[in-house]
């Protein structure tokens, strides 16, 4: 009653004042808003009651702050988890990154001032750091391939470099080359890292959301950097204050470091196409008759060695050398076996060698290996395959191929593009 007394009351006054527009109240989750509309157009929403128990507010104000909008149902599978090993990833990072500081100035015959520790790290970035990420920038095709795998060993690499200048003060007459050359390590780390955060980032995005993924992400970051420099500083000050206790505290925390990031990459479910993830999808589906999704397969990738075999997929390699994989007098015959296709098969002892044509796209790559698995399992006995067996490989493949590749993008992969890192193709 008091409600629609208030909207009569507004109505007789927009005679008088015509800017004065109608407010109303609405409530959800015991939350109350005022809502109105200010002469401009814009809408203006004020909290007027709030019953929800304090506890209940902080995590919701917290979850505002540093998850996505619309947080969990606007990311993919994965992204609390990834997100909660990221959070201590940084902190261990944080905290080892000041015992570090701390030893290259003991080293260098320095007392721990602000300053100096701002000029040491100033020299050393610039210095061989910028060298490392030179170096590192040259390997950005092979990072889009295994963003996994190059993650993992951007961190191995930071904490090598780490590790090299805790120990710096072991050895103070090499002070510059064991503190240059862990600047070196954490200048390919530095690159490294950065170069792989897009495409991890990119496979959570599933309403387009990806700045504010990156915002939200870096401000995850930046939270639990600040709250490992205290620890490291607290740290550096009791436990790690003597050379026995920096090597014990700065070796747990790069196992923390490194144990955490290889958990958020096992949990990132990457929808792009490698040969890793593709012989996977091809395996699954002839094997099972299913089609995986990035979030079924992300636990099953090999992050470190990803270049294995898989014999239901019909152990393809791909991106060998043209020259390596093919006989000059062969070549004009297997390209005459698929004149339309864009890829190339032969079959080894060990292995079937796939050769992509220099335009190919994910869905020629998806093409040519089903190929080699329907053939693969047709004839398992031979080491080279009959041009009937490929022909039957073929007809079959074309069948399901329409069907296959509806359901792989229905799942959520991306077929445009297959990201092979520098491996060979070829020109016809």
């Amino acid at each position: 009653m008091n409600f629609l007394t208030n909207i009569k009351f507004q109505k007789k006054e927009l005679h008088k004042a015509p800017e004065m527009l109608l407010g109303w109240v609405e409530t959800s989750d015991s939350v109350s808003h005022y809502c109105q509309f200010e002469p401009d157009g814009r809408l203006s929403i004020k909290i007027i009651d709030d019953a929800r128990p304090a506890i209940q507010r902080v995590v919701e104000s917290f979850v505002n702050k540093f998850f996505p909008s619309g947080y969990p149902y606007s990311v993919n599978e994965g992204y609390l988890r990834y997100t909660q090993f990221r959070a201590l990833q940084h902190f261990s990072s944080a905290a080892l990154s000041v015992l570090s500081t701390q030893s290259l100035l003991l080293a260098a015959g320095l007392k721990p001032t602000p300053a100096q520790a701002t000029a040491v790290s100033w020299i050393l970035k610039d210095g061989m750091q910028h060298v490392g990420k030179l170096i590192c920038s040259n390997l950005g095709a092979r990072m889009d391939s295994e963003p996994k795998r190059w993650r993992i060993l951007a961190d191995v690499l930071y904490d090598l470099g780490t590790g090299l200048e805790v120990l710096s003060p072991l050895c103070p007459h090499l002070f510059l080359e064991v503190a240059g050359l862990g600047n070196f390590a954490k200048g390919m780390a530095v690159v490294a890292a950065r170069a792989t955060r897009l495409p991890i980032y990119s496979s959570f995005a599933k309403e387009g959301n990806l700045s504010d993924l990156f915002a939200k992400g870096e401000a995850i970051s930046t939270l639990f950097n600040v709250v490992g420099i205290g620890a490291g500083i607290q740290l550096a000050s009791t436990i790690c204050s003597s050379m026995e206790g920096k090597l014990v505290v700065g070796s747990l925390l790069s196992v923390i470091h490194v144990c955490c990031v290889v958990e958020e990459m096992r949990a990132t479910p990457v929808n792009t196409l490698n040969p890793q993830r593709t012989a996977m999808v091809v395996a699954d589906f002839v094997k099972k008759g299913k089609i995986s999704s990035p979030a079924d397969l992300r636990y099953s990738e090999d992050l470190m060695f990803p270049g294995r075999l898989i014999e239901e997929a019909g152990n393809v390699k791909v991106g060998r050398a043209l020259h390596k994989a093919f006989k000059p007098s062969k070549l004009c015959e297997l390209k005459n076996l698929f004149p339309e296709e864009k890829f190339l098969l032969v079959r080894g002892n060990k292995w079937t060698d796939m050769i992509l044509e220099q335009n190919a796209s994910g869905e020629d790559a998806l093409r040519g290996w089903l190929v080699a698995a329907f053939a693969a399992s047709m004839d398992k006995s031979s080491n080279e395959f009959s041009a009937s067996v490929l022909q039957d490989a073929y007809e079959k493949m074309n069948r399901v191929f329409d069907l296959f590749l509806c359901e792989l993008q229905y799942k959520g992969w991306h077929t445009d593009r297959f990201l092979d890192g520098t491996g060979n193709r070829f020109a016809w």
